[in-house]
């Protein structure tokens, strides 16, 4: 890998720290050459510490290390990528990140849809939402309606319409989120399983 030293007059690149299983961005630091040779050497990250004026490998003093999966240089050859598996809070201050934001697993939009259907069994009215109705029925109904749907999306497998298959494919994974919470499970545990597998 031939990473640009150079390109800055202090000799240091910025390297972007990001949680290798939740993708969560944890920090920015620092690596002049030493430290990117230390941090191959390791497998733990070292950064040149500008206010102490010397190399620094996360964790030194905390034990909170940050262990190397991957490191990866930017299209211009001055930013480095370096994914982890972190040993406890990444942050000085005690926090997850450097951001005070928790490093936790999202899925994107599926992520916002479960957090919805957690609001509106909570809170819903039962007559207003079709959420909150299903969770007023009980489980029974809400594995009846996945049955109903894993059915309707096998039948349109079968046929050439696409956009009726993806519909139906929605449908079947907004139930099942709704399944899941009913059974006290969310996204995280059925990735924790694949991931088991994989």
């Amino acid at each position: 890998m031939t990473i640009d030293f150079n390109k800055n007059s202090d000799g240091l690149v910025p390297v972007i720290i990001q949680d290798f299983i939740t993708r969560q961005v944890l920090m920015l630091g620092y690596m002049n050459k030493d430290a990117y040779e230390k941090t191959v050497e390791t497998s733990k990250v070292t950064f040149f510490s500008r206010t102490k004026q010397r190399l620094w490998t996360k964790g030194e003093e905390s034990g909170n290390f940050l262990n190397v999966v991957s490191i990866k240089n930017d299209c211009d050859n001055d930013t480095l990528l370096i994914k982890v598996k972190p040993e406890g809070p990444t942050c000085h201050k005690g926090t997850d990140s450097c951001w005070n934001e928790t490093n936790e697993a999202s899925f994107g939009f599926l992520s916002e849809l479960e957090n919805v259907i957690k609001s509106r069994r909570m809170n819903a009215d039962a007559e207003k939402s079709y959420v909150a109705s299903l969770f007023k029925k009980g489980i029974n109904k809400i594995a009846q309606k996945v049955g109903e749907e894993a059915v309707e999306i096998v039948i349109e497998a079968k046929d050439d319409n696409e956009e009726l298959f993806l519909n139906e494919g929605a449908d079947l994974l907004f139930h099942y989120l709704i399944l899941l919470q009913a059974k006290g499970y969310t996204l995280k545990d059925i990735v924790k399983i694949l991931e088991g597998r994989h």
